[in-house]
């Protein structure tokens, strides 16, 4: 019987665009922005950012370092946050209505502090509500000290949420983390990034709590 529904934040619940996230980069005098960024987990100080490592101020200070030009916390968020490519409502009704079954829904994401600084705020829905409105606790990387694909954070995950794998569905754009999850006991779904999940989850869930899986 299913349980827990575990998203990913970028490609699952939003739409992700990486090449829009180093343009932006570009626009505030970072020109080497796609060293260092990947559609899922990121490199140099950028994974250090998301494995929680160092902090927003020393990502600021670090990204000035290597632009060789003063960068402000705001063009940081700027650059980060065009990762996000288009927010579908379809999907801020889905998360609703499954909360509404009687699902607990949490996420599970490779992220930082700026673009949580949007997710978090009212301005996320364009309705005065941040992503905390629609899930029932999020699992971030940068405050777990762990990033996706390692077993740990999904061990952590688990834990905070005392599920149990087969309980439990997970919902991500990668399959080195779906790979990871599905050894783990999780039923797992990988849609591509941006597309319309909600055919998949039903028919998980049915398969599931019919015995089929």
């Amino acid at each position: 019987m299913i349980k827990n529904i575990v998203f990913d934040l970028g490609g699952i619940i939003f739409k992700i665009d990486k090449n829009q996230a180093i343009k932006r980069f570009n626009e505030v005098g970072f020109a080497g922005a796609a060293s260092y960024l990947d559609a899922f987990t990121q490199v140099g100080i950028f994974g250090e950012l998301e494995s929680g490592k160092i902090t927003a101020e020393q990502f600021r200070c670090r990204l000035s370092e290597l632009a060789g030009t003063e960068l402000t916390l705001e063009d940081c968020a700027y650059g980060w946050q065009g990762y996000m490519a288009g927010l579908p409502q379809r999907n801020l009704d889905k998360l609703i209505e499954l909360r509404q079954r009687g699902f607990r829904l949490s996420l599970l994401s490779n992220t930082n502090p700026f673009m949580m600084q949007w997710a978090r705020s009212s301005a996320f829905d364009g309705r005065g509500h941040g992503l905390d409105h629609y899930l029932d606790a999020l699992y971030l990387s940068y405050e777990m000290g762990v990033m996706k694909p390692e077993k740990r954070i999904f061990e952590m995950m688990l834990q905070g949420e005392k599920a149990r794998p087969q309980e439990t569905v997970f919902i991500d754009d990668s399959e080195h983390n779906t790979a990871v999850a599905a050894a783990m006991g999780i039923h797992v779904l990988q849609p591509d990034n941006g597309a319309d999940w909600h055919g998949m989850l039903e028919d998980l869930i049915t398969r599931c709590n019919n015995g089929a899986e």
